[in-house]
């Protein structure tokens, strides 16, 4: 990391009349280095070291989240509390865009918002305010004007991670095809292969819309006030058309999960129906207004996609010999696996109570 000289000339760089007192880290974001700046004035920033390596569109990623954060704030005019319920980016003072890049790294600028927190607590209670959050974003963003594109492409699209999942067992580059046990989960996994990639054939039929997503839906992916009141949804950089499964799905399978996604112990994994039902409750009262009857019956399917899309993922890449995901032991996505296929069946097992719940 640079030194805080070096870090408050970077500031300088963007529309800032305050006097910086001081750069520190901020939080524990396992993508973007995130900075708070302490300034002598009435407002503190945020400053984020952008991950290039991930999001290699930055122009298209700022566009992104300069176009939601315009139709939010056109949506909430009339809210008194407007600055604490949408993020501000800062312009740059040479460009006017919201990213400053010396040619290497990428950088921006946001007003933090003070007395907000974030929360980490996962129970029946949070996920209620989660859903109901994420489901008024992308509610409020349902009509939006701008074109947004994909600033990590296919990220969710299953017909993606079915090939590479074929690819890898046909290249078997780290020789484990010939474990009884990979023969046996890859089996398993093909049975479903053609259910669980349904929501792409349903767009290709023009059944299925794309919404502007969040498309990492978490708990801590929000800021409450210090009454426990949502204030808005933070961690922008994943904003992109999407279809709703990809909110609704993502949120059910790290957060309705019994265990840690790596926990060996797959007797011990399930889908936790109190979390399903609170966050679907909440989500509903959030995207109700938009959400097509197709999408709607269709939440019980998202539920059991993404840990299944997770599984495949985890799978392609013990059997291409552990190239993506950090690893800490030799099996350890292979243990991922076990886990995700477990959360997959059990989700699959209370699919007539989801949609019980749901009222379909």
């Amino acid at each position: 990391m640079l030194n805080t000289n070096e870090l408050i000339s970077i500031v300088g760089q963007f529309a800032v009349e305050e006097q910086v007192l001081a750069v520190k880290p901020l939080g524990e974001g396992l993508i973007n280095d995130t900075l708070l700046v302490q300034t002598a004035g009435p407002r503190n920033y945020v400053l984020q070291r952008i991950n290039h390596a991930i999001f290699q569109d930055v122009e298209l990623l700022q566009h992104n989240i300069d176009c939601a954060t315009a139709h939010i704030r056109k949506k909430l005019a009339s809210d008194p509390d407007i600055d604490r319920k949408v993020l501000t980016f800062i312009p740059c003072r040479s460009t006017g865009k919201t990213y400053w890049t010396d040619g290497n790294a990428y950088w921006r600028l946001s007003v933090f918002i003070e007395g907000a927190y974030t929360h980490n607590t996962v129970n029946p209670e949070y996920s209620y305010y989660a859903g109901k959050a994420f489901g008024n974003f992308e509610a409020m963003l349902s009509d939006i004007p701008d074109t947004l594109g994909e600033t990590i492409p296919d990220f969710h699209n299953m017909e993606l991670r079915a090939r590479q999942l074929h690819e890898a067992v046909s290249a078997d580059k780290a020789g484990r095809m010939s474990q009884p046990e990979v023969q046996s989960i890859l089996a398993d996994l093909l049975k479903y292969e053609e259910q669980m990639c349904k929501a792409e054939r349903l767009h290709r039929e023009g059944l299925l819309p794309k919404r502007i997503c969040h498309c990492d839906t978490k708990v801590n992916n929000m800021l409450f006030d210090a009454q426990g009141n949502v204030l808005c949804v933070i961690d922008l950089d994943t904003l992109m058309p999407s279809f709703v499964f990809s909110d609704f799905g993502d949120f059910m399978r790290t957060a309705g999960n019994t265990v840690a996604e790596d926990d060996p112990d797959i007797g011990k994994v399930a889908l936790r129906m109190d979390i399903f039902e609170a966050f679907t409750k909440g989500y509903l009262e959030g995207a109700g207004s938009f959400l097509t009857p197709i999408e709607k019956e269709n939440l019980p399917y998202a539920a059991c996609l993404f840990p299944y899309m997770q599984a495949v993922r985890f799978f392609a890449d013990y059997i291409n010999g552990d190239t993506y995901y950090k690893i800490k032991y030799p099996e350890h996505n292979l243990v991922r696996t076990r886990n995700q296929v477990a959360l997959f069946h059990s989700a699959m097992d209370q699919v007539p109570a989801m949609s019980k719940f749901i009222g379909i």
